[in-house]
């Protein structure tokens, strides 16, 4: 049975820009400069005629990727989640971890995951230890250096923004 591809809204739209920006922009030109180069001549020579077909296969990869990823999405907006202190997809999390280190993370889709800006995938270690807790409870991450204690301060449903990179 295939996993489900829990995304937020944003992340959606950034997934969904990268595909027309693929589509719309990049591949066209790219097919531009292929039919160039190959009316050069002599192909098996011609820098710009194997560059630009490698790259172009790699692009019709990516956005077969995107499709699947696009086809396969299951959109669950936070803003949306009825007030609970129960920790779902799309949670914002505050907790403490056992040496006083208080953090913030959010629970997002595998391709919106960003660990430095605290969006944490919804399948990684930390966000299933989380899943289902509510605040108040305290619950133990598995680490390569044994459980740690993690205790839950505060859970709420907000709005997630993910990059979504301008179409150019």
């Amino acid at each position: 049975m295939a996993l489900k591809n829990y995304i937020t809204p944003s992340g959606m739209k950034r997934l969904k820009n990268e595909a027309l920006h693929l589509l719309d922009v990049e591949r066209p030109e790219l097919v531009k400069v292929i039919h160039w180069a190959a009316s050069n001549g002599d192909r098996s020579e011609n820098g710009d005629y194997i560059y630009g077909k490698k790259r172009l296969r790699e692009i019709d990869k990516r956005i077969r990727l995107l499709t699947k990823k696009l086809d396969s999405a299951v959109v669950i907006d936070p803003e949306h989640r009825d007030g609970t202190d129960q920790v779902f997809f799309g949670a914002t999390v505050s907790f403490q971890r056992a040496d006083s280190c208080k953090d913030t993370i959010s629970i997002v889709g595998v391709d919106e995951a960003d660990a430095k800006k605290g969006l944490v995938s919804w399948i990684s270690p930390l966000a299933t230890c989380l899943l289902k807790a509510r605040s108040g409870d305290t619950v133990y991450l598995d680490t390569p250096s044994g459980k740690e204690k993690v205790t839950l301060i505060a859970v709420e449903y907000k709005r997630i923004d993910i990059d979504c990179p301008p179409l150019r």
